[in-house]
């Protein structure tokens, strides 16, 4: 044994060698970082050193000598290995050695307290009963819906998240005005993150269908009318906003036709399929008027509507959105032109958009490519100036459906595009005036970061939190230097946006990318967001799945976990809180707390 001990303490102390050389090699950007954060990249270094070397025979060898192995060095990885030598050179009857009196860069016990005061900094402190703040994703409602933000702030939000792809700046302002009423009236801080929108890749349009509408009343299991449908007619040219209790709006030619519409009125109307249909008005004012339909109706721009010897017609509809049906074997052409393309023509290729230009540079042959968050998956068989032809891999036995502004995703291809888009560049100035936190899209490389930190400064504001979300392959492999440049600044965090990144990195790998984040992030003390599709059946149902709790527990890693929207987003808020706040009595991120347990008191 001793002569094991020896090979284990000559073994440990050529590891340790190994760390502070990586550090001395890195001196310099470690020395960049904000003073706040040297020790934190120290030990980034140091952990990143540390999983250059294959340690399963050394983890194995230490076990067998009854000594602790480094399963959980992370947030001080240094002083976790002296320690380790330490011991090992006691237990070898040997000195301690010189380094027993350096101070390491982040003793034991302290990174922890370093990654709760980043996340306080950045996210804001945590609420009584969780560590784990929760960040909700405010729907386009919440413009005008003050009660929803109310709810969402009194069921557990900590973090309202305004994503710029969508909505204007005056809607933006709106939201976040509710966002500080609500966090008032509860007396709880709610912190703002903006969403820079970033150059997503998307499908481009398609031409649209014919201009018809379908309106049907609901119907029960046996085809019976359990609720009519209430059509609520309105002129084309000044039309009025629909009473609550319509189901749907149908414009007509000319406000005088409907002025005239009284209470109690029958509309007649024979519909595309030459189906004579009837209509029952069962409210009018000066705005338009509300009739009953008892049978499904398929209504066209330019189609008679008679009350009497009163007619008119119907106004412009929007054309019926198409889709491309996709197979395994086919061939689809991706091209720069986004004119509407048509559905194909039998025996043809069938062709859509590309909003990047950028995809016809640096996309080469033999690159996967994927769509509608994984859907549909094809591979590059040639690329021009303007077009790129993907033969399609991976699709649904029956045919795959694919529409206009769905995203593209290029996990084999090294996009030469900045993060940050021209509508990005202007939409900062609004996040630095009115957000906490910044949320940047799709940095792919240091490059992308540093922009971000100098757009900052030069609007006054480097004291706006910026989290990075790592979204592509390219991100999760360039992570270490994506750190090193955020750590510039004080406030800075990681957010793991699964959908994208499980397309890019292949759902098969997703747990293995998403744990080495979360300890490349603990080894910096960067807090982290667990981000898509927390608890979304529930938000869009109002019940998840078991799948989903169990992966919302999962979130208690992080320091902040993400849900979207939905109709029952305030319900999933309340759910996820009381998830997190148990999970808190048994977990310490990735450590049991071991709490006294009293399920199994009966069986004494």
């Amino acid at each position: 044994m001793t002569t094991d001990l020896h090979a284990l303490v000559d073994e440990v102390a050529a590891l340790r060698d190994d760390l502070l050389g990586a550090e001395a090699a890195r001196t310099m950007a470690i020395e960049r970082v904000h003073p706040r954060h040297r020790a934190s990249a120290t030990n980034l270094v140091h952990y990143l050193e540390l999983r250059r070397h294959d340690l399963r025979d050394l983890q194995r060898r230490l076990l067998l000598a009854s000594v602790s192995a480094l399963s959980r060095p992370e947030p001080h990885v240094l002083a976790a290995v002296d320690g380790l030598l330490g011991t090992l050179r006691r237990l070898a009857g040997q000195h301690p050695g010189p380094e027993a009196a350096d101070r390491p860069p982040v003793p034991l016990g302290t990174g922890r307290a370093l990654i709760d005061a980043n996340a306080s900094a950045l996210l804001g402190r945590p609420p009584a009963g969780r560590d784990v703040r929760i960040m909700v994703t405010l729907p386009s409602e919440a413009t005008n819906d003050a009660e929803l933000v109310d709810r969402l702030v009194g069921r557990g939000m900590d973090l309202a998240r305004v994503n710029c792809a969508h909505d204007d700046a005056a809607s933006w302002l709106r939201m976040i005005h509710h966002v500080e009423q609500a966090a008032a009236a509860h007396g709880r801080p709610v912190r703002v993150a903006m969403d820079l929108a970033g150059p997503k890749l998307r499908t481009g349009p398609l031409e649209p269908g014919p201009q018809v509408q379908r309106i049907a009343p609901d119907r029960d299991e046996q085809g019976r009318v359990v609720r009519p449908a209430l059509v609520w007619l309105t002129a084309d040219d000044t039309p009025a906003d629909p009473p609550e209790e319509a189901t749907h709006t149908l414009p007509v030619v000319g406000g005088g036709w409907v002025r005239r519409r009284r209470r109690g009125d029958e509309i007649e109307v024979v519909d595309t399929r030459d189906a004579r249909r009837r209509l029952s008005v069962v409210h009018a004012d000066i705005g338009g008027c509300l009739a009953e339909q008892q049978e499904t109706t398929y209504y066209e721009s330019g189609l008679t509507l008679r009350c009497g010897d009163d007619a008119t017609t119907v106004g412009d509809l929007p054309g019926l959105a198409r889709a491309l049906v996709l197979h395994a074997g086919d061939t689809l052409v991706l091209t720069r032109d986004l004119t509407p393309a048509p559905l194909p023509a039998p025996d043809q290729p069938a062709r859509i958009g590309c909003t990047l230009p950028q995809a016809f540079v640096d996309t080469a042959a033999g690159d996967a490519v994927w769509f509608d968050d994984g859907k549909i998956g094809g591979v590059v068989e040639q690329v021009t100036a303007n077009e790129i032809t993907v033969q399609i891999t991976h699709a649904r036995i029956g045919g795959s459906k694919l529409k206009a502004e769905k995203g593209i995703n290029l996990p084999d291809t090294d996009l030469q595009v900045p993060a940050l888009t021209d509508k990005d560049l202007a939409d900062i100035g609004f996040v630095a005036d009115h957000a906490h936190i910044v949320n940047a899209s799709f940095v792919n490389h240091a490059d992308d970061v540093a922009r971000l930190l100098s757009r900052l400064a030069e609007l006054g504001a480097a004291d706006t939190g910026i989290v990075l979300k790592i979204e592509t392959l390219t991100a999760f492999e360039n992570l270490p230097e994506l750190l090193l440049t955020a750590l510039q600044v004080e406030r800075v965090g990681v957010m793991i946006a699964r959908g994208d990144l499980a397309v890019e990195v292949g759902f098969e790998r997703l747990a293995e990318v998403q744990e080495e984040i979360l300890w490349l992030c603990e080894a910096a003390h960067v807090p982290v967001v667990w981000a898509t599709q927390v608890l979304d059946t529930m938000a869009r149902t109002g019940r998840p799945s078991r799948a989903e709790v169990t992966d919302a527990a999962m979130g208690e890693r992080a320091e902040c976990v993400m849900l979207n929207k939905g109709p029952y987003i305030a319900e999933a808020v309340t759910a996820l809180a009381d998830i997190l706040a148990r999970m808190n009595e048994h977990q310490d991120k990735r450590r049991p707390t071991l709490r006294r347990l009293r399920a199994w008191d009966r069986a004494r």
